[in-house]
């Protein structure tokens, strides 16, 4: 085999335009998503992340605005660009408005406010300037609202009668939890460990776990999986013990746990897929982590980005579609429109 050395594109094929506009079309058909005469607040951010707010004006959103800022993936104005121009192509530009300002004005006419990285955190001050006919749809299912978030004052919002539910990632319009096992199996090759042929030991206590294990097992691994890292190390080594725990907001492994897996498995890789790590605790047991950057707590470690546009289209549909239901008078919900929430316990 002959490795042929190359230069990168600018762009990667998966994010070229027309594909981008051709996903996003069909979840917007798919999800039957129409905001038409709503305003949005939510955010524009890199790579397949902009499509958010163009979403929300291609389902007739009357007035977009985007939050942004700079980041290590890149800068407000690169976000801009590529926000605005991906709004012209899709034509919805005079619709969008990409801002890097916090305008409580903007807070306080929006219709829809969504969870997302650059509009968070959502808490008392902001919420307090939210009118009390807007909504918030979450762009995850509702049992990982309380997952060691920090961000989002759930309590603030039902004190001011603000909606606030989660979005159904398994309903079918939707079905981003199918992209679970390919982000494991990515996170693992960046980790350069190929899932073909290695022993994975998965330890998951939520709904991620038939997916992943069924990712990895697709892609060739053997696979161990338990809710207890006490039951996986009856088992033989494996290349990889992959954390995929519910955050808690403090370590997912307490130092008895770190101390048994350094032990029963010296110098095992812990591929972080979810679940906060203590990463100086397992460096002092010479247990590698991946990946290397910790993610923000109750964060995971490989986002569904990591394999393409195509779970952010879906997911970010699908919460757009719950703002949706949500804005309706609940008389007019129907049965379909109620499958693609989630309600919050």
């Amino acid at each position: 085999m002959t490795a042929v050395a190359s230069a990168e594109p600018a762009v990667r094929p998966g994010l070229r335009t027309d594909r981008l506009l051709r996903l996003m079309r069909g979840a917007v058909e798919e999800c039957r998503l129409d905001l038409s005469g709503a305003v949005v607040l939510t955010e524009a951010a890199t790579g397949p992340y902009a499509v958010t707010p163009v979403l929300a004006a291609m389902a007739g959103a009357a007035d977009v605005v985007a939050l942004t800022r700079d980041t290590r993936y890149g800068t407000a104005a690169e976000v801009t660009r590529q926000t605005l121009a991906l709004a012209e192509a899709a034509g919805v530009a005079g619709r969008v408005t990409v801002t890097t300002t916090r305008r409580p004005e903007d807070i306080s006419r929006a219709d829809v406010v969504t969870n997302s990285g650059h509009v968070r955190p959502i808490d008392e001050a902001m919420i307090s300037l939210m009118k009390p006919t807007a909504v918030v749809p979450l762009m995850f299912e509702a049992w990982e609202a309380e997952a060691g978030r920090s961000d989002l004052d759930i309590p603030a919002l039902r004190a001011r009668g603000i909606a606030v539910a989660g979005t159904n990632e398994r309903h079918p319009a939707v079905d981003v939890f199918s992209y679970l096992g390919l982000m494991a199996v990515k996170l693992l090759l960046d980790a350069e460990v190929p899932a073909y042929r290695s022993r994975v030991a998965v330890l998951c206590d939520n709904p991620f776990l038939d997916f992943v294990v069924r990712g990895l097992t697709s892609a060739g691994a053997e696979v161990a999986a338990a809710a207890s890292l006490a039951e996986l190390l009856d088992g033989p080594q494996p290349d990889a013990l992959l954390v995929a725990l519910r955050p808690t907001g403090a370590p997912v492994l307490g130092p008895a746990e770190v101390a048994a897996l350094a032990a029963r498995w010296p110098g095992c890789l812990v591929a972080q897929y979810w679940g906060d790590l203590d990463r100086a605790g397992l460096a002092a047991h010479r247990l590698p982590v991946w990946p290397a950057a910790a993610p923000g707590a109750g964060h995971m470690g490989v986002l569904p980005s990591a394999v393409g546009p195509d779970p952010i289209v879906r997911l970010q549909t699908g919460g757009l579609k719950v703002a949706e239901v949500l804005l309706r008078p609940v008389a007019r919900r129907t049965a379909r429109d109620l499958e693609f929430v989630d309600e919050l316990g």
